[in-house]
């Protein structure tokens, strides 16, 4: 049988300018999904009258500072990631085929999902890279195929994969990643875990992330023999007035140098690819931060990205559900 499987993440803006991330901005916080607690007619006007005239400016000097020669650092890793896993399962399972999409901007779900192999293929495995589900996150993907598959008469055998946050190969990378790190440049006072934040009224309404999230800290910390004053969880990303998971990263990380930490490494689990969040606001704002209110020395701790060990699980992944 054949099989195409497709790694899904959010998304990034086409190009190194604001009419590119004015773009990709407007499809991302358009998405009902994303946007959960606000009247959608009071979202338009906030997202047309503010955000979309003012944003996209500063986000273009963020992405300057991290925008690779090739593009976007999620786009490049996540085409690293796909030839990975595809010469990976080429030996053991050769009738499977790797893709990438994003949720918003290109390449599109529709798009991949017109490729001919994908076309042809008799069984979907979708894998949203996302360990942790989340409505925010990983829902809009799945809405996206049912959008798509509406206007099908074939729809092939679907697999959705909606999280993996415990699985054996995952907690196994992220540690063998802070325990090389560490091998490597030394061990700080304080290991902290940084998630992408969401508003608590999602959790209240039934979204399991932030407890996704606490079981992945534990589970890493398990393996690590970590004691609970090893470590800390923290939310990062925030956005608008809401009341989001806390505590939050840059508060926290001022704290932390405030009541005498001194080092601080720190790694972004929920991230399967270094991106603007990771490598401009977490490794740059939240390191001079840190630094500016006492601490000496702040690690960030790389994304999963291709290292080996998370390809191997995203090719088990797939093997498993195929």
């Amino acid at each position: 049988m054949k099989t195409a499987a497709i790694l899904v993440n959010l998304g990034t803006p086409a190009a190194l300018n604001t009419k590119a991330i004015r773009r990709f901005l407007r499809e991302f916080l358009s998405d009902p999904r994303v946007i959960q607690d606000i009247p959608p007619w009071v979202w338009k006007i906030i997202l047309e009258g503010f955000i979309l005239p003012l944003r996209p400016g500063r986000i273009v000097q963020a992405y300057q500072k991290v925008w690779l020669k090739e593009g976007s650092p999620l786009m490049v890793i996540s085409q690293a990631q796909v030839a990975a896993v595809q010469k990976i399962l080429e030996k053991s399972d050769p009738d499977i085929s790797v893709f990438s999409a994003m949720s918003y901007g290109q390449p599109s779900l529709e798009k991949v999902l017109q490729d001919p192999q994908v076309q042809n293929a008799e069984r979907l495995i979708v894998l949203p890279l996302y360990p942790q589900y989340s409505s925010s996150t990983t829902a809009p993907v799945f809405d996206g195929l049912a959008r798509i598959f509406k206007k099908q008469m074939h729809i092939p055998e679907l697999i959705f994969i909606n999280q993996y946050h415990l699985h054996p190969l995952y907690i196994k990378a992220l540690s063998q990643s802070i325990h090389d790190h560490w091998q490597s440049q030394g061990r700080s006072d304080l290991l902290l875990f940084s998630f992408h934040g969401i508003p608590v009224s999602y959790c209240e309404r039934g979204d399991p992330y932030a407890r996704a999230c606490a079981e992945t800290v534990e589970a890493v910390a398990k393996a690590l023999n970590l004691s609970e004053k090893d470590y800390a969880l923290s939310f990062q990303s925030r956005l608008g007035r809401q009341v989001w998971l806390q505590p939050y990263t840059l508060d926290f990380v001022q704290a932390c140098a405030q009541r005498g930490i001194r080092s601080l490494d720190v790694i972004a689990p929920g991230f399967s690819v270094d991106c603007l969040e990771t490598l401009e606001e977490l490794d740059m704002q939240n390191r001079e931060a840190f630094m500016a209110a006492g601490g000496e020395k702040f690690s960030y701790i790389p994304a999963l990205n291709d290292q080996s060990a998370h390809i191997e699980l995203l090719a088990e992944l797939i093997r498993a559900a195929d």
